[in-house]
């Protein structure tokens, strides 16, 4: 409705939320409702419709656009709180009696008769079927979710490759809005290992490539588990860290997905530098320094990284650039280091007049 209606003020409010994202101060999942608001944006709303279908109840051609300014001069009629009876009630009333009936005709008053006793005789034989509806059970166990985990779980575990798991899998009948529980069975799954397998990795890196959706929904998983990595052990820390390091260096799950990591003293703990640690290491491991040191200088890129190259303040550069050469990677900070290295200049530059 505002697309068509207001482009230039639907355009403010998502550049309004454009300079949010920027300035990187806000919490994790907020940061996550913004960009879904932006892909909603880029696929133009598809789902979510103006007016809903059941609510489009008046023909195109009676519709009546009311327009409203701001700056129009508003009547607020106040003698409208003060209750004044009315002398000609009973008049009144008969003149809205005959509206009504000039508009809705006369016949519906006899209907409304014929129907109120129609009601009346069937009501005792619509009374058991209303009694075996409220008998209906709805099962609040939620037995049908914990059966698809035991049987996404037993699939997993009893296939000899990730192309027999992936063939199975997808042979699994899910509802709507059940795809992110195969996700997090995958992740719940290697997590669970005594050492990171592989076999993992290339399945999530085939359900990524097939459907879109679970790519979107392992960027949730993504979001989740480092929002709540402090919970996790260091064994399954480190088995999904290298999870994901599989799915960024292959390109299943987007590089976006590091804009939600903000490195900073203030803003990690020992758990989440952990995480980030094995995750680079990996993906080093991957890619080899050169190619990782290209992707994460790709100027297309550069508003995901800022976060994890911060460069707001001396103090958290310093830190990123301390972070990255203590697990031996300071290749990737060279930019970084330049930055710092002419942080002065640029102040003194913006200080003059």
């Amino acid at each position: 409705m505002l697309q068509d209606l207001c482009p230039r003020g639907l355009h403010g409010i998502f550049e309004r939320f454009r300079g949010i994202l920027h300035e990187g101060e806000i919490d994790k999942r907020v940061q996550f409702l913004i960009e879904s608001l932006f892909a909603l944006r880029k696929a133009k709303f598809q789902g979510y419709p103006a007016v809903r279908p059941e609510l489009d109840l008046v023909e195109q051609e009676d519709q009546l656009t009311h327009e409203v300014s701001l700056s129009d001069t508003i009547d607020p009629e106040i003698t409208l709180d003060i209750f004044k009876p009315d002398p000609n009630f009973l008049e009144n009333e008969r003149k809205y009696e005959e509206l009504k009936k000039a508009i809705l005709g006369e016949e519906s008053e006899e209907e409304g008769e014929s129907d109120a006793e129609s009601e009346d005789e069937d009501e005792d034989d619509e009374s058991d079927e209303e009694d075996e509806e409220q008998m209906k059970i709805k099962d609040e166990t939620e037995t049908n979710l914990i059966n698809l985990r035991r049987t996404i779980y037993l699939t997993i575990m009893s296939s000899v490759d990730f192309e027999e798991a992936g063939h199975k899998l997808l042979k699994i009948k899910l509802e709507p809005g059940q795809e992110m529980e195969l996700c997090i069975m995958l992740l719940e799954c290697c997590s669970q290992e005594r050492t990171y397998l592989r076999y993992y990795g290339l399945l999530g890196q085939r359900f990524c490539m097939i459907n879109r959706i679970h790519q979107e929904n392992f960027e949730k998983c993504f979001v989740q588990q480092y929002s709540m990595i402090h919970r996790l052990e260091t064994n399954k820390l480190r088995n999904v860290a290298k999870f994901f390091a599989h799915l960024l260096g292959t390109d299943a799950l987007p590089w976006h997905v590091l804009a939600y990591i903000r490195l900073t003293e203030e803003d990690t703990t020992s758990s989440s530098r952990i995480f980030i640690k094995i995750l680079f290491q990996e993906l080093s491991e991957h890619l080899g320094i050169r190619l990782l040191n290209e992707r994460l200088n790709d100027p297309n890129m550069q508003d995901s990284f800022d976060s994890i190259f911060p460069k707001d303040n001396p103090k958290n550069t310093r830190f990123a650039i301390n972070f990255f050469t203590s697990i031996g990677l300071g290749g990737i900070t060279e930019n970084l280091r330049e930055y710092l290295k002419n942080m002065p200049r640029l102040i003194m530059q913006q200080q003059k007049p």
